[in-house]
């Protein structure tokens, strides 16, 4: 089958958490057999900041850490139904203008012959209704919610004939555990500020227990307003920017632990959605320590997983205790790993979404992909 993704951006995971997830969800496919491209407009937000502030070789890099992913960009006068002609299915997401959303399913509507899908990975739905509302998802298949309580959301506003729960996952072709290397901390945390959305919860999780225990901390990611920049010189801690996706997993093997620090509407309005980090921080099997989340749906075992912490003394003692007990911190991180190869991959993504095109009538064996024709002669 031919899937065409419309996504924010392929290209550009600067401030982008969405572009991760679908790098991994176009490789499983790929390598079952079907074709994938993803369509992204000229102009995103997040690939201009990235040439902006990173310069034109971080752009670049995307064509060498994926070279079998194929993202085409699009401007106003670009012909999407030639782009749609042969495909099989549409998967349209939420970043996406809303008149575009409207012309592709106008297209479904006319008796193209494409399923056509709708993915939602933010929480705008509680925290800026209007904006998806403004989606007109009449002529959609299929809703495709990143999280029940999103899902459910959906379903309360009438939006979308039929609305599934599609987490997101780790791309374990990409992160996954590596030789033991020279420790170059003691902690290390990955994530972008936020909008004010996580501020308060940065401060106390993270800074004051770094802080507090003199620990040998970095924290990568972007949009840190000056206060912030200087707080964390204030606690010792190295900010090291953006770094590309690709590099994440080297970067978490270099240090000892991690932390997870959710934003603030899906602690409050959509619990059960952790970042796309705690599944990759696992998957990279290194030990991590949650501010609080309802963990509604039972993705994981919190406690065996990945330890948790109600407020800032609690994270500095599970800190402590991760650090000072090395057979502990080891068991964590095997058991957070376990649980990610079980139930939280790319790979088993695509078995859900292809489960949910075959409700909908779509049941199409992948062909046999080159390399496995070579590998059977």
């Amino acid at each position: 089958m031919r899937f065409v993704f419309y996504t924010h951006s392929l290209v550009s995971d600067w401030n982008h958490g969405n572009a991760h997830f679908l790098r991994g969800i176009m490789r499983e496919l790929i390598a079952e057999g079907h074709q994938a491209v993803a369509l992204e407009p000229a102009n995103s937000w997040s690939r201009a900041n990235l040439v902006a502030n990173e310069g034109r070789e971080a752009e670049q890099r995307f064509a060498g850490d994926f070279p079998q992913l194929e993202a085409i960009t699009y401007a106003e006068n670009f012909d999407h139904d030639a782009a749609l002609a042969d495909a099989d299915v549409v998967v349209v997401h939420e970043w996406t203008d809303p008149a575009l959303a409207a012309r592709i399913g106008l297209m479904r509507r006319q008796g193209a012959r494409f399923k056509l899908l709708f993915h939602d990975t933010h929480h705008r739905a509680v925290s800026a209704n209007a904006e998806i509302a403004a989606f007109d998802l009449r002529d959609y298949d299929l809703v495709l919610a990143f999280g029940e309580a999103l899902r459910e959301e959906y379903l309360r506003a009438g939006w979308g004939r039929q609305v599934v729960t599609w987490h997101e996952a780790a791309d374990t072709a990409l992160f996954r555990p590596f030789a033991d290397p020279e420790k170059e901390g003691d902690l290390v945390w990955i994530g972008n500020w936020g909008d004010g959305e996580r501020t308060r919860e940065i401060n106390h999780f993270l800074i004051e227990p770094v802080k507090k225990l003199g620990l040998t901390a970095k924290i990568h990611g972007v949009r840190y307003p000056d206060d912030a920049l200087e707080a964390l010189k204030d606690a010792g801690i190295t900010y090291g920017s953006w770094v590309a996706n690709a590099e994440v997993p080297k970067v978490f093997s270099r240090y000892r632990a991690t932390v997870h620090i959710p934003r603030r509407p899906y602690v409050e309005s959509l619990p059960g959605i952790p970042t796309i980090r705690v599944f990759e921080a696992l998957a990279c099997s290194i030990p991590l320590v949650s501010a609080p989340w309802r963990d509604s749906e039972s993705l994981f075992r919190p406690g065996t997983d990945f330890l948790v912490a109600n407020n800032g003394s609690e994270m500095e003692a599970q800190l402590a205790m991760l650090l000072n007990e090395p057979s502990a911190a080891q068991e964590i991180a095997a058991s957070g790993l376990e649980t990610v190869l079980s139930r939280h991959t790319c790979r088993h993504r695509v078995k859900e979404l292809l489960g949910h095109l075959a409700t909908l009538g779509l049941v199409q064996p992948p062909s046999r992909s080159p390399a496995t024709k070579e590998a059977a002669e």
